[in-house]
């Protein structure tokens, strides 16, 4: 089940890609602009097809994007059909169309969520009290300490924690509250800890840290819990009339925390760029690992894929809502080689200079800024490789 709901996380993401270009496509075409290619994923090209039109369908073999090739993308161009002949007006809505789309998608997946379960991901995450409903608990194992009784009992961080047993009484665990409660009364006991791992469950006989062992370290540096782990508890809950409102909702906090991200990130990479230029090792290190924290790429989504497809088909379309609502975000960022970019290149050129800008001078712009989201692409690939394997 994991292998295909993480299939299904795969091809919706390619289908957020489709929608975004799908937007781009459509409101070219009703706004007199020629559409010369649609392509998914980026070049090289792997196959085309050229249709009656005259637009040419192609798949390329770097499967992380689309694009839409439109007729005189260039503001300078003025023939009949292109781009840069459009109206500033009919530029606009053609360069948002894309985001647009995405923002809409974000939005339908959350609230079809809202009403059959929304898995909560974040603390405080919106919703109407009145009109929730929680349909759904687990805890999973999470993190483990080195050289604990859950690392000597083989645990993994994507177990399910079911049940504790010992001196005859178990306990059922649905809540992080729940294990603590469990393991203190236990404490230094051989306790039956009932698991589920892929679908199946397990039973494993663990010896906890006894109360000793454990109390002296609370207020250190290196605390110590009496199974060893700092668990993540998972829930869901339903929403009816109020399922649009918690989509805004949800929404509006993901743009809050995303925009922080990126602030942490770009302080993080400024800390490292002065650590690295004046010797100072630790503002390095510290700045580095402060800007690697806030970021993911492909190899990111595809762990958060495959680790969703063990949580279950809702996370699976969470993952991907957010997905949806990241690009529309991303997308809107002043990089000339992204939607938001090229339309304040046109604003500017348009608003402030009163002309177009030559087409040597966007392509310098949109060339330069694609060369440092190449560069920026191949340095957190590269950090997600070490993050998860």
């Amino acid at each position: 089940m994991q292998i295909l709901l993480a299939i299904l996380g795969f091809a919706l993401f390619i289908g957020l890609v489709l929608i975004h270009e799908w937007g781009h496509f459509i409101i070219a075409r009703r706004n007199g602009v020629e559409v010369e290619e649609f392509g998914l994923g980026l070049p090289p090209r792997a196959w085309r097809k050229k249709l009656k039109s005259g637009m040419v369908i192609s798949l390329n073999w770097l499967p992380l994007g689309g694009f839409v090739k439109l007729k005189g993308e260039h503001d300078s161009d003025d023939r009949p059909g292109s781009l840069g002949a459009a109206s500033l007006w009919a530029k606009t809505k053609i360069m948002m169309a894309g985001v647009t789309m995405n923002l809409i998608a974000g939005l339908v997946l959350l609230t079809t969520l809202a009403f059959i379960g929304i898995p909560k991901l974040i603390d405080n995450q919106f919703s109407v009290p009145s009109d929730t409903k929680v349909i759904h608990r687990q805890l999973l194992v999470g993190y483990i300490e080195p050289d604990s009784p859950a690392q000597k009992a083989g645990l993994s961080g994507r177990d399910t924690i079911k049940s504790i047993s010992a001196g005859g009484q178990t306990r059922n665990i649905t809540t992080a509250e729940d294990m603590n409660k469990a393991t203190t009364a236990f404490a230094g006991q051989m306790v039956q800890l009932t698991i589920s791992r892929s679908g199946k469950e397990q039973v494993k006989d663990i010896t906890l840290r006894s109360a000793a062992e454990v109390e002296p370290t609370k207020n250190t540096d290196n605390p110590k819990g009496y199974l060893g782990i700092s668990p993540n508890e998972l829930s869901a809950y339903r929403a009816t009339w109020s399922a649009p409102i918690v989509a805004l909702g949800f929404t509006k906090q993901l743009v809050v925390l995303t925009i922080q991200g990126l602030g942490h990130a770009l302080s993080g990479l400024g800390s490292a760029i002065a650590g690295t230029v004046t010797g100072n090792e630790q503002a390095r290190i510290k700045g580095q690992t402060q800007a690697t924290d806030q970021v993911g790429g492909p190899v990111a989504i595809g762990a958060i894929l495959w680790g969703g497809g063990s949580l279950g088909f809702n996370f699976v379309i969470m993952v991907i809502a957010v997905l949806s609502l990241t690009l529309a975000l991303m997308n809107v960022l002043p990089l000339p080689v992204l939607d938001g970019g090229r339309l304040v290149m046109m604003l500017i050129s348009r608003g402030v200079l009163h002309r177009p800008l030559s087409k040597k001078t966007e392509e310098r712009l949109v060339g330069a800024s694609m060369a440092l989201l190449l560069v920026l692409f191949a340095l957190i690939t590269i950090v997600d490789v070490r993050r998860f394997f």
